[in-house]
């Protein structure tokens, strides 16, 4: 699928990254865009783009200026606010207006956080967690979250545009209908990756303020949070290192690490301990389809991915797009 430098400009505001994104273009899927995006982001733009990107972001609990260079990207801002805004008392928002304010005097640019889908007393936690930082560490988280927010926002771009199903499945997304387009909206605002810096790039902060594999699932059906859905984890332990794909296992076995339902975000709650670094390993997060939707083609969903010793320091957010006869996942990072 093919777009222009505009496009990408409303997806992140550094120039660079909008032409290298237009250059690249056209992309065979979201995956490829994405993985091209995260390439050109941290590898190609340089400090000068990555304050432009900045700058280009309206402070937390302010809409985008009138003359905004991206009309599109004012608007998706806002949507990516509605949360915080809702969750908003004249008193938070001038509290979260003064601590932002001593921020940027302090830092030297806005604060910059993947907002979609937090409220307004998470987003003031975070920001007065992070003022203590040292500039310089502020500047990589701050590169981390725009990442957030430009991958976001190529799902909006892909989805806004399709004249095909989703790249990410085939059962997502038919074309052509209002109520359809208005659902992969819906979800795409609740689409927050929780990205750690690619290699090359590692992010200096380690202490964890949530566990380091968490989920989030969405009924795609619906257009909303799938609430309700039983979560669990496992890690595979044993002399064995790992499961074979055929089922002959002998010395090893699945561990239960943790379970949890899921909000009326579809966010699971705590599926194990808060640890700086996570035990390298194979791991197993199960989906509990048929008890949230009775007469779907599927009794469970079990995801099974690898975290090796490099990644411990790591956050792994594996979400679950489901509707009763279709799923995808990926990770968000």
């Amino acid at each position: 699928m093919a777009f222009d430098e505009k496009e990408f400009l409303a997806c992140c505001g550094s120039s660079k990254f909008a032409k290298e994104m237009a250059l690249a273009s056209p992309f065979s899927s979201l995956q490829a865009a994405v993985t091209t995006a995260r390439d050109i982001w941290f590898n190609k733009v340089d400090v000068n783009g990555w304050l432009e990107a900045f700058d280009a972001h309206p402070q937390i609990g302010k809409s985008a200026p009138s003359n905004h260079k991206s009309e599109t990207s004012a608007q998706w801002s806002k949507g990516e606010q509605s949360t915080a805004l809702a969750t908003a008392t004249n008193s938070s928002l001038q509290e979260l207006s003064d601590w932002n304010a001593r921020y940027r005097q302090k830092i030297g640019f806005v604060f910059l956080i993947c907002a979609s889908g937090r409220s307004t007393s998470e987003i003031l936690a975070e920001l007065k967690k992070r003022y203590p930082n040292r500039p310089i560490i502020e500047f990589e988280i701050a590169a981390n979250e725009q990442m957030k927010i430009t991958e976001l926002r190529l799902a909006k771009l892909f989805a806004t545009k399709a004249e095909a199903p989703s790249a990410y499945n085939p059962h997502l997304m038919t074309p052509g209908k209002k109520a359809e387009e208005d659902r992969v909206s819906i979800i795409g605002a609740h689409l927050t990756a929780t990205s750690e810096a690619p290699s090359g790039k590692t992010s200096q902060i380690t202490a964890r303020t949530r566990p380091p594999i968490t989920t989030h699932v969405l009924d795609v059906s619906q257009g909303c949070p799938a609430a309700g859905m039983d979560v669990k984890l496992d890690m595979w332990v044993g002399k064995q290192s790992r499961p074979s794909f055929d089922g002959n296992d002998v010395g090893g076995g699945w561990v239960l690490q943790g379970v949890s339902t899921t909000d009326k975000d579809g966010r699971s709650g705590q599926l194990m301990s808060i640890v700086d670094a996570v035990n390298p390993g194979i791991y197993r997060i199960s989906f509990n389809t048929a008890k949230y939707c009775p007469g779907g083609f599927f009794p469970y969903v079990s995801l099974v991915f690898e975290i090796r010793e490099t990644q411990k320091l790591e956050h792994f957010h594996v979400p679950l797009l489901f509707s009763p006869f279709s799923f995808t996942t990926y990770r968000g990072s």
